[in-house]
């Protein structure tokens, strides 16, 4: 289960279906305890149903973050996303979550809690930037 406040329109969530398969969808509406897609049974379900993400490395390459290369002097569990022409936004891979990093002339910075569900990096992003970060 997923709280109200945690989620908003955009991000991605999952339920079981008929068939108990875990079915994704981006929400397109939030209202008194039920989210809302035009693709699910009756366009609605109750947040009681829905269930967050598991962020993994592989849905960080889908989201547009690209993995450090060790043959640039890169670390590897390292993505970044640039979203200026300047700034990016770092993110480690620690195994169990993904920790945010920031980027100071010393290097990168561990800040704030870890990562650990796909609509958890699209507020946050949306709150760094402004812009939605959805699948590619």
């Amino acid at each position: 289960m997923i709280a109200d406040t945690d989620i908003r329109v955009g991000n991605l969530v999952w339920y079981y279906d008929l068939y108990m398969n875990e079915t994704a969808f981006k929400i397109e509406g939030i209202l008194e305890g039920y989210v809302y897609n035009s693709c699910l049974p009756k366009s609605k379900l109750p947040l009681a149903k829905v269930n967050p993400v598991k962020l993994e490395a592989d849905q960080l390459n889908a989201l547009g973050f690209v993995r450090g290369e060790k043959e640039y002097g890169e670390d590897i569990h390292v993505y970044s996303y640039r979203y200026t022409h300047k700034d990016s936004i770092y993110i480690r891979d620690e195994g169990y979550a993904f920790q945010l990093l920031a980027a100071f002339p010393a290097g990168l910075v561990p800040y704030g809690r870890p990562l650990v569900h796909v609509h958890q990096l699209q507020n946050l992003f949306y709150d760094l930037t402004a812009e939605e970060l959805a699948l590619m």
